[in-house]
């Protein structure tokens, strides 16, 4: 199975084709996923809140996305992974990011990295592109700055916001990023930024114009079962589910029917008494 690379990303947008992507936290949902024909896995660093039950990103940990990306990565066979740069490791000095970022690469095993801002990170997004490191940007709501914003709440409402945004895509274009993701912002404007540039954007809780989707795949499936984001559609209640065969296990074991005689070994019935 061919693996999807970073030119090949970059392709569907020219070709008109959209690109998928969802989260992956693990070996199993990574290999379910890619199994499924999914494009790129996310190694977001919402696995704080959703596997590690965080109230936000900011705890999440360059050790964490390490240990999770291994998993994902040994889980994909054709998706192409990336891999979010947490909070602090890419905003102290160029050097600093070159290293964690490679550290991702080297030690996580992913193709690419992810990393929140616009203008503010430039150059760091031309240092690792430099260095051979791909880049996806992601603009719009920045989950790593949920305190400055005042919570999760649309970006870009604004024509200054949106003027501003517009130019922090070019801006990461310019500086070697292959896609950007937009987070919560109006439609229209997601759509103003895929119209101007020649990478793929993709779009989370951004309408229908953007070259590509993603969602947190907790989310998507009813894993997670604190409050969803109104953007989500939800195809399946996997958590529900789960818990509806947990009960059906628990009350299988307290009467007796599990194990059943078809679930035990078969062999010798003699006992040393000795």
């Amino acid at each position: 199975m061919k693996h999807l690379r970073i030119p090949d990303v970059k392709n569907k947008k020219q070709q008109g084709e959209k690109v998928t992507m969802l989260t992956a936290y693990d070996f199993v949902l990574a290999r379910l996923l890619d199994e499924a024909g999914i494009d790129i896995l996310l190694v977001g660093d919402s696995l704080g809140m959703v596997v590690l039950g965080y109230e936000t990103t900011l705890p999440v940990t360059l050790e964490m996305m390490i240990h999770h990306s291994r998993a994902v990565s040994r889980g994909a066979q054709r998706a192409l992974v990336v891999a979010d740069m947490p909070f602090l490791t890419y905003h102290i000095s160029l050097s600093e990011a070159v290293q964690n970022a490679g550290r991702l690469i080297q030690e996580g095993g992913v193709a690419a990295v992810k990393m929140e801002g616009g203008r503010t990170v430039v150059d760091v997004t031309r240092r690792l592109v430099e260095v051979g490191i791909p880049v996806m940007g992601h603009l719009g709501l920045l989950p790593q700055s949920i305190h400055q914003l005042g919570g999760f709440r649309p970006q870009a409402r604004g024509k200054a916001a949106a003027q501003r945004l517009l130019e922090d895509a070019e801006i990461l274009e310019e500086a070697g990023a292959f896609a950007v993701v937009l987070e919560s912002v109006p439609a229209e404007v997601a759509k103003r930024v895929t119209a101007r540039l020649s990478i793929p954007t993709i779009g989370i809780g951004a309408g229908p114009h953007c070259d590509g989707q993603v969602l947190v795949s907790h989310d998507a499936f009813g894993l997670y079962q604190a409050s969803v984001p109104p953007f989500v559609k939800q195809y399946v209640q996997l958590g529900a589910q789960l818990k509806k065969a947990a009960q059906t296990y628990i009350a299988d074991v307290q009467a007796g029917r599990f194990p059943a005689q078809e679930h035990c070994f078969e062999g010798t019935t003699e006992v040393s008494s000795e």
